[in-house]
């Protein structure tokens, strides 16, 4: 069993993210079973904490969950596909896992575990692990569209659609941190590996899955008009137009951020940023790996550049380097390994 565990707790308490969102409630409902899960959407405001992880041994897999419940439709997403009215409770995983998610939903939007998450909701500590998720539009592993906060939280599986789909979230307009994916999206349009777009704030966080996509596509996000900061990609990104080893499109903010995954387009392509009318300040792009000399942001570096520390701390980034990749310096945001390594977040396992 994969846990978050103590490590998590300890950078949400450094970085101010977790103090004031989970702890103990007498409010706090137990999930232990697919049934327990699926009845948040009838008490879509309360406090939830996961006892253990989920999976297809799990009671209510069978009906709730499998390639074969619903009719093969799988799992109904909370609140279920439109997302009327959202989760605006609280859902902590303690670090434990939520596994073999199955979603079949062609034709229906507003897709994930969870469907739809309000301005007050929060979901944080969990794990969306070989989730196998097919739908039309706002798809993501964890959340179609997240109006709240989503943290210490990450996703893996397979992701297909039309538009609008992310490893994590499909749409985010609220808040997203210390969080990854490393799930590979599919999609006609506007694909990002962490999510499909963002107009909210982004921070310590990565996506490691390959991206398809025809047009608007990024390794983190396809389209940010919100603020992305301390933040990477490594996946693939193919595309035709709008195609950016981070993001396809940016008209937001974007700082302390990298990339390093191939980008193959033809219009509108950059190693980091495929078209910008924002900002990509203290931003970098291995031009080796990406296959990539030019961006419309950042600033494009070698492979040795990409993993000396003083190409980051150059540009005031809150970095230092650790004798090896086992080692972690959590009083900083970014560790890196000189000569080994790219950055990466001291919250990593």
């Amino acid at each position: 069993m994969k846990r978050l565990g103590i490590l998590l707790v300890t950078i949400a308490l450094i970085v101010g993210m977790e103090g004031c969102i989970f702890g103990p409630s007498s409010q706090n409902l137990e999930i232990r079973t697919w049934y327990d899960l699926d009845d948040i959407r009838n008490n879509l405001s309360g406090h939830y904490i996961l006892m253990n992880d989920l999976d297809s041994t799990t009671a209510g897999y069978d009906e709730l969950a499998s390639p074969t419940a619903n009719e093969g439709e799988g799992w109904q997403p909370i609140i279920g596909a439109g997302g009327d009215p959202p989760f605006t409770g609280i859902f902590d995983g303690q670090g434990y896992e939520i596994r073999d998610l199955f979603i079949n939903l062609p034709g229906k939007g507003y897709v994930g575990l969870f469907s739809v998450v309000g301005e007050e909701g929060r979901i944080g500590n969990i794990g969306v692990v070989n989730a196998d998720v097919t739908s039309t539009a706002y798809i993501g592993g964890l959340v179609g569209v997240n109006g709240g906060t989503v943290s210490n939280s990450y996703s893996t599986g397979s992701l297909t659609g039309v538009s609008v789909v992310g490893g994590l979230v499909g749409q985010n307009d609220g808040t997203v941190s210390n969080s990854y994916s490393t799930g590979d999206v599919t999609s006609d349009s506007v694909a990002g590996g962490l999510m499909g777009g963002n107009t909210g704030t982004v921070s310590n966080s990565y996506s490691t899955g390959n991206l398809t996509c025809d047009s608007w596509v990024g390794g983190l996000t396809a389209v940010n008009s919100g603020t992305v900061s301390n933040s990477y990609s490594t996946g693939s990104v193919t595309g035709n137009d709008h195609v950016g080893g981070l993001m396809g499109a940016n008209s937001g903010t974007v700082s302390n951020s990298y990339s390093t995954g191939s980008v193959t387009g033809n219009d509108h392509v950059g190693g980091l940023v495929g078209y910008s009318e924002g900002t990509a300040g203290d931003s970098f792009w291995d031009t080796e790996t990406s296959g990539q000399a030019t961006s419309a942001g950042g600033t494009g570096k070698t492979t040795a550049e990409m993993q000396d520390s003083t190409t980051f701390s150059g540009a005031a980034w809150n970095i230092i380097a650790v004798a090896n990749p086992g080692t972690r310096n959590l009083t900083y945001i970014w560790n890196i390994v000189n000569g080994v390594t790219y950055p990466f977040l001291s919250w990593e396992s």
